[in-house]
């Protein structure tokens, strides 16, 4: 079966400094739930099973949690090149995780395939009043790589939905399983949905 191939090759992975929220992210996609309490850092690679069927898309990418520590980033790096798409993160109240972001797009473009899709997101928008980061920044540099970019909140899941639904169009649009449509551009598409009335709110 061809769409099987396809969900069992797919693999999506979240990069970015420790403590920008990678893994609460994820579980707020796959849970609903923010993990609040103590800060408790992912060691090497977590592995999750995502079903993104509830997207109508019928799409189960394993999403990979990846350490942000620099000791871990030599496990990391063995996995970029299965990965199809990458969300990379930073944390809006957090300059140093913004800086960095430069440094993960250049081991993403020597480890991972030359097609991986990427988006960045900055993460946290929920804390404003810390905020250090602009939104203005984040467009910026996105548009200097070429890449997607929204905020989010794992606390809220503002946006957060949005960003694996915009994953999961464009990888299944490349594996031709939406033969005979338009083109489908994962930019243009996160843009209109960033523009629609209420996408953005905090819930």
């Amino acid at each position: 079966n061809f769409q099987i191939s396809v969900v069992t090759k797919t693999i999506v992975m979240l990069l970015g400094d420790s403590g920008v929220g990678k893994t609460c992210f994820l579980i707020q996609f796959k849970d609903g739930a923010f993990l609040s309490g103590t800060f408790i850092a992912t060691v090497g690679i977590d592995f999750r099973d995502m079903n993104i069927e509830r997207l109508s898309l019928k799409v189960r990418p394993p999403i990979w949690d990846t350490a942000g520590q620099e000791r871990f980033r030599s496990v990391t790096h063995a996995y970029y090149r299965d990965a199809q798409a990458l969300l990379l993160l930073y944390d809006i109240t957090n300059k140093s995780s913004f800086e960095n972001i430069r440094a993960w797009l250049t081991e993403i473009h020597e480890y991972a395939q030359r097609d991986v899709v990427i988006m960045l997101l900055g993460n946290k928008a929920d804390v404003s009043s810390e905020r250090v980061i602009r939104s203005e920044d984040g467009e910026t540099l996105a548009r200097e790589y070429g890449v997607p970019f929204m905020e989010t909140s794992a606390k809220t899941g503002m946006n957060v939905e949005l960003a694996f639904l915009a994953i999961a169009k464009e990888l299944k649009y490349r594996a031709g399983l939406q033969a005979g449509e338009p083109s489908f551009q994962i930019r243009d598409y996160v843009e209109s949905q960033k523009q629609r009335p209420g996408c953005c709110s905090f819930l």
